[in-house]
């Protein structure tokens, strides 16, 4: 059941916080994380036994019904510029809980989807960010079962990172000599020796075949060069 919240509850809201609705695995690793990144999270959920694990962990929790308009103002939902709605299999209750967060003028609003005629709906509502957990990680681990790639972050308008290994035809020459951007279409922006950190990579860096690289570039352009020996 919903509680009025305190003067230092509604100073939260006007700080660096986040509310997130919906503690299922993916809310509740967001908003840990978050917590772990020193952001104030007000986390809201239906099921009190989930509420009740994460008390004391996250900095509120509480036991709430989020498709209630009057339920989210008396907890001061409405003063937060960032939130999250996290609601898992639920669709009903995603849609009316993301609605309310634009009615009340949340400026950034950020909604779990579980299917592109969820997230179509998500976005129709004016939800600024919507994320798709289970699809994107399923892409994401495609591309790392498939090739050489170590790992792998790709971006909207076909663009791509991906952390990888040199391969043999330009191992041995400076990165300026070797045509990777002319040849491949794309840029070595970092390099990592055995047992040191990352470093950025210059036109006179000269890559080992031990090396592991991090390459920039098109989606496609990317994931050809990985697949190079």
């Amino acid at each position: 059941m919903a509680r009025k919240r305190s003067a230092t509850s509604r100073r939260k809201a006007e700080g660096d916080s986040v509310v997130v609705i919906g503690l299922g695995r993916f809310g509740r690793s967001l908003a840990l994380e978050l917590v772990d990144e020193q952001t104030e999270v007000l986390g809201i959920d239906e099921d009190l036994e989930v509420v009740q694990s994460l008390s004391g962990v996250l900095t509120h929790t509480v036991r709430a019904d989020s498709t209630k308009e009057d339920v989210l103002r008396q907890l001061g939902v409405h003063e937060f510029d960032r939130a999250v709605v996290a609601i898992g299999t639920d669709i009903e209750a995603s849609i009316l809980t993301a609605s309310l967060l634009i009615s009340f003028g949340v400026q950034d609003v950020w909604a779990k989807a579980i299917s592109e005629a969820h997230g179509r709906i998500l976005t129709q509502l004016g939800v600024h960010h919507v994320v798709y957990p289970e699809h994107d990680m399923g892409r994401r681990v495609a591309h790392l079962v498939r090739g050489r790639m170590l790992d792998y972050i790709e971006f909207e308008d076909d663009f791509a990172m991906v952390k990888t290994r040199p391969p043999a035809d330009i191992v041995g020459l400076r990165l300026a000599d070797s045509g990777v951007r002319s040849r491949f279409g794309v840029t070595v922006v970092a390099v990592k020796r055995p047992g040191e950190g990352f470093t950025y990579a210059t036109a006179d860096t000269v890559l080992d075949a031990d090396d592991t690289i991090i390459v920039a570039g098109r989606t496609r352009q990317s994931e050809r060069f990985s697949d190079l020996r």
